[in-house]
Formats: C-alpha cells, sequence, structure tokens
C-alpha cells in the first residue's frame, strides 16, 4: 500500500504565503516524478509544478516566479512554497507521484487533496 498525505492548506489574504507538503509512505522502492495539481470550482484540474527524480522542474505559466517546487528524496516529500498568492490560486491542490512499489509496479498516486483560499 502507497499513500501520500498532505499538509499545510488554510485561508490567506492576497499577496500572502503558504507552504505545502506531500509525504509518500508505504511499500516505496522508488518514487520518480513529483508534483501538484489544482483545481478551482467548475475547471479542470491543472498542473502546477512538477519535479522528476532528476532533471528540470515545470511549472505552469501562471505560477511562474511565484511559486517553488521542491523535494527531499530521504523523506520522500514534496514541497510547494507559494508567495504572492491571489484569489485566482484559490483550488483544492493535490499531489501526484509516480512511484514504484516493492513489487516493482509502477503507479501514479494522488493525495486527499488540500484546499487553498486566498481572500482578496
Amino acid at each position: 500500500q502507497v499513500q501520500l498525505v498532505e499538509s499545510g492548506g488554510g485561508l490567506v489574504q492576497a499577496g500572502g504565503s503558504l507552504r505545502l507538503s506531500c509525504a509518500a509512505s508505504g511499500r516505496i522502492f522508488s518514487v520518480q516524478d513529483m508534483g501538484w495539481y489544482r483545481q478551482a470550482p467548475g475547471k479542470q484540474r491543472e498542473l502546477v509544478a512538477i519535479t522528476p527524480s532528476t532533471g528540470i522542474t515545470n511549472y505552469a505559466d501562471s505560477v511562474k516566479g511565484r511559486f517553488t517546487i521542491s523535494r527531499d528524496n530521504a523523506k520522500r516529500t514534496v514541497y510547494l512554497q507559494m508567495n504572492s498568492l491571489k484569489p485566482e490560486d484559490t483550488a483544492v491542490y493535490y499531489c501526484n507521484a509516480k512511484i514504484t512499489n516493492r513489487e516493482l509496479r509502477t503507479n501514479e498516486y494522488w493525495g486527499q487533496g488540500t484546499q487553498v483560499t486566498v481572500s482578496s
């Protein structure tokens, strides 16, 4: 069993900051890509940022320069530092990871989602 557990959402005023965390646990052999997606009411889920185990991170144009994704491989944790938040950043944020389990099967996993609300 593999799980992604998120934390760090909440309510913040425009211009403020929040930091999301997502830890992977369970019968894990290795973790490849880790990333964050978000879904606002009435909209499709969209990529926010992704960081591969090796390589260049990618960001949605709407968050470039404001959000920073990072990971701690030893802790199997990915973070999303969100600065200069705007009301349009309001959404449920989901952690996503591609993980190979101890049976050497690779699957995509999702966290439960954490609400981020930015007030104007």
